[in-house]
């Protein structure tokens, strides 16, 4: 059975917060990477009937998909993946594909202040490796790579005070070459950013069409016997002596380990390990027609490599193969206001400051998605609880394009019986989420989103202030 059979509607108004599950077969959204990234790879199709799995792991994503393949190709170990919906239906086909050296959304500053300089060294060598794993799955699987590195820019001047120190820190201490480039470099080498008042470089760094390694993910895992079985959401779960009974609305999958890889579609429902530990945030993103080659030049896009800027609220773009551009930035609070024409606007809005030539410039791809947030901004691979077979990879916060490959080869080996490295993405759990000082239990998860809307406001006063 393949993915060929009619899906489901989209649903655009999904939110994590209140559906008990994100559907069933439902279609993905409209995204560039499905328009362009071809056919997808046969799967297993929906569970029907009753099946018995050593490990059973919940979400196909990047996670998921990666979990299953280093379970298979690393301890011969043939999972079962459950998707709700279609293969790579949620976080992974509606992400920028940027694939960072880094995971979350703190600094390496931030590391050193959390957790004092050993750890924050540990940390980065785990996500050095973790960013070698990403460049060797790359490397197997045809993706549109764009090497090259990263481009930080500062969005206003006062800004590159921060870029100056964090370069430094960079190098001294984690013996990075990363480097300073003023305005003029900025624009002369790499692209004319209106709003560009400088730049921090990386040079690790390498953009990707995430549909398309997704699929060549899929692919290898199946090659190696794994089960992919679509349009079989998790509707609910329970554990009998130490077999995991999971329902889905074809047969109940019985498991000896279960691992969740769900991301910013983790329903409240799922499992309490999971329960209210994320704060789902949407995301829009963009992609316009193909820049003629006046456009190119007036906008000065002479690299590929992906660039982010210094707002809280950021936006993250680049130069695609075809000479499209994407970017991506905040969205609506609920999925309720997703659709709202508002949204875009204020995407387009963004993209015309940083680009006048490109006003007027035809939208040709549009949506947006969540992104799984974790209490401390930083991702978890973790068994919750040792006298429990239950694990989960979860809160990348938007930047799990690269770690999430090393985060399933991390969570394989958890599954397999072998120790994590003694680190807290690895040693401590998601803790329930704190929003302007609320309380932090899984009943005030809805009201969130109260703080949200203050801090988003406060961000945008603070983001565009000179």
């Amino acid at each position: 059975m393949t993915t060929a059979a009619m899906p489901a509607a989209y649903d655009p108004r999904y939110d994590p917060l209140v559906a008990r599950h994100p559907g069933q077969g439902s279609d993905y959204a409209p995204t560039y990477w499905v328009a362009t990234a071809g056919e997808p790879p046969a799967d297993d199709g929906p569970v029907t009937g009753d099946l018995d799995a050593d490990v059973v792991i919940v979400g196909a994503g990047f996670t998921g998909l990666a979990t299953a393949l280093f379970l298979a190709r690393e301890h011969g170990i043939r999972a079962t993946v459950l998707e709700a919906n279609r293969v790579a239906w949620g976080c992974t086909s509606r992400n920028g594909g940027q694939g960072q050296n880094a995971s979350g959304r703190l600094y390496r500053s931030q590391w050193i202040a959390r957790w004092g300089r050993p750890t924050a060294l540990a940390l980065d060598a785990e996500i050095r490796a973790g960013f070698e794993t990403f460049r060797s799955l790359v490397a197997e699987i045809p993706c549109d790579a764009q090497p090259g590195g990263h481009l930080y820019i500062a969005h206003r001047e006062r800004k590159m005070a921060f870029l100056r120190a964090e370069a430094a820190l960079m190098r001294e201490v984690f013996g990075y070459d990363t480097a300073i480039l003023d305005r003029e470099a900025v624009r002369r080498d790499y692209v004319d950013d209106a709003e560009a008042c400088g730049a921090m470089h990386e040079s690790e760094g390498i953009g990707v069409h995430p549909l398309k390694l997704a699929f060549g993910y899929q692919r290898l895992a199946r090659a190696l016997g794994v089960k992919i079985h679509t349009a079989s959401p998790v509707t609910s779960m329970r554990s009998v002596g130490d077999v995991h009974h999971l329902a889905t609305p074809g047969g109940t999958v019985r498991a000896r380990a279960v691992a969740f890889a769900t991301g910013g579609y983790t329903s409240p429902g799922l499992h309490r390990s999971v329960e209210a530990k994320l704060m789902p945030i949407l995301s829009n993103s963009l992609v316009t027609a193909p820049l003629t080659a006046a456009q190119l030049e007036a906008t000065g896009f002479r690299t590929h490599q992906f660039i982010t800027d210094t707002r809280t609220l950021r936006h993250y773009y680049r130069r695609l193969p075809d000479d499209r551009v994407q970017i991506g930035s905040r969205s609506a609070i609920t999925g309720a206001d997703a659709p709202h024409p508002r949204h875009l606007e204020l995407l387009v809005a963004g993209l015309h400051r940083k680009f006048p030539a490109l006003r007027g410039i035809a939208i040709d791809h549009a949506w947006w998605g969540w992104v799984d947030v974790s209490h401390d901004m930083m991702p978890r691979i973790v068994q919750p609880d040792p006298r429990t077979t239950l694990y989960y990879a979860l809160g990348y916060g938007g930047n799990g394009v690269s770690f999430s490959g090393h985060a399933g080869r991390r969570l394989a080996e958890r599954i397999a019986g072998r120790a994590a490295p003694s680190l807290p993405i690895y040693d401590t759990p998601l803790e329930y989420p704190n929003v302007l000082g609320v309380v932090r239990s899984r009943h005030f998860a809805p009201y969130r989103r109260l703080g949200q809307r203050i801090l988003y406001r406060w961000y945008q006063l603070q983001d565009e202030r000179r």
